[in-house]
């Protein structure tokens, strides 16, 4: 399943991720990224602001997992 958000909000895509467990989502201005087992995968790492959201969004689904 691929979903577009259009507005950046690490909460709502961590639950997102953690209720689907598997697939793909895109960010209007960022990029695609893919989940798997409850995580976002590892994106490109040259691209700067890929990786920052990357380690922000899982730092959220850390936290729903408390």
């Amino acid at each position: 399943m691929l979903r577009e958000f259009t507005i950046y909000r690490p909460q709502q895509i961590a639950r997102f991720v953690k209720t689907l467990f598997k697939g793909q989502f895109v960010i209007s201005g960022v990029g695609k990224f893919t989940f798997d087992n409850g995580k976002v995968l590892l994106p490109d790492v040259k691209d700067p602001q890929k990786l920052s959201t990357y380690k922000e969004i899982n730092q959220a689904i850390a936290l729903l997992s408390v």
